[in-house]
Order: C-alpha cells, then sequence, then structure tokens
C-alpha cells in the first residue's frame, strides 16, 4: 500500500509455514517479527509491556512466598500506616472495595492481616499487621528489593531513577 503500510508479501522470502506450539500460540520468534507500527510511539503500550514484566518478574521473585503486587502493596501501606480504614487503602491504592475485601479476607486467613473494630466509626474497621503480618512484610521487602535489582539490570540505574521521577506524580 503505498506511503501506508509495507507490504511485506512482495519483498518476503517465501518459507514454509511455521507450526504452532501445543497451545495454538506462535512461537516467539514468529510474534518477535510481528512489526508493531504506530504502537512503537504509544507511551501506555511501551508502558503496559514493561509492566507485564515487572508483574512477572516480582512474581517470579516472590514466588516462595506466595504473594503477590497488590497483596505486598496492601501490607506495606497498612504497616506502614497501622489503624487505616478499609475504604482509606482502597482509595489510596486505587483499589475497588470489593476487590480489596477479597484480598483481605486471604491476608486475613494467613494471619498477616487483622481487622479492628474503629473506636471512631463503628461500622467501619482498622487495619493492623498481626505479628506474623510483620514478620513475613519483612521477608516480603527483602525480596522486593531483590525485585527491584532485577528492574535497575534491565533498564540501569539511572534509567529506574528517571522512571520513578516520572511517575512520582502517579503516585
Amino acid at each position: 500500500m503505498p506511503g501506508g503500510r509495507h507490504d511485506v508479501t512482495a519483498s518476503a522470502p517465501q518459507t514454509a509455514p511455521r507450526k504452532r506450539a501445543g497451545n495454538g500460540a506462535a512461537p516467539q520468534d514468529i510474534a518477535d517479527d510481528i512489526g508493531l507500527d504506530a504502537l512503537v510511539g504509544h507511551a501506555g503500550y511501551a508502558v503496559r509491556r514493561f509492566q507485564i514484566w515487572i508483574f512477572q518478574d516480582f512474581i517470579k521473585t516472590l514466588g516462595e512466598v506466595d504473594i503477590r503486587p497488590t497483596q505486598y502493596s496492601v501490607l506495606t501501606l497498612i504497616g506502614a500506616n497501622p489503624g487505616l480504614s478499609q475504604m482509606a487503602v482502597a482509595k489510596r491504592l486505587g483499589i475497588e472495595r470489593a476487590r480489596l475485601v477479597h484480598l483481605l479476607d486471604s491476608l486475613e486467613l494467613r494471619r498477616y492481616v487483622k481487622r479492628v473494630k474503629s473506636k471512631a466509626d463503628r461500622r467501619s474497621h482498622a487495619l493492623h499487621l498481626t505479628a506474623q503480618g510483620e514478620t513475613a512484610l519483612a521477608k516480603f521487602k527483602r525480596l522486593a528489593a531483590e525485585h527491584e535489582r532485577h528492574v535497575e539490570e534491565k533498564i540501569g540505574k539511572e534509567n529506574r531513577a528517571q522512571l520513578l521521577r516520572i511517575l512520582a506524580g502517579f503516585t
């Protein structure tokens, strides 16, 4: 198409079709050859791809303790601010309240978090880490620091610092 997309059929060498993986996905080398067109210039696309890599590395690095990024965020926030309400945690982290309730239920089952009826508002609960939760969070923070070293290795120390400066306005 003149002035538009590159016509790969006219110049591409003829090769036998590659077999798909058993799960139906194209092998990785085929995916790498697919052009991204305008997506290359979209910040949202690049940020999302980097987020996927970050989440995968976080989950892998913290796999031994079975903690997901959102669970870690909630525990860290509660640990730094004992007594916060569920609504305050949900609002600060941008989590839907219903999803947070489910997440807190799972953290309570693991004995990391406890809900205490608020003295100021009996309709709400103050959130606190249990002693087990405090110990676990210390370990999670050490593993999360290892994950952050992986991020630094991936993009470089200065780029990581610059990225944090750029994104600081969104936290």
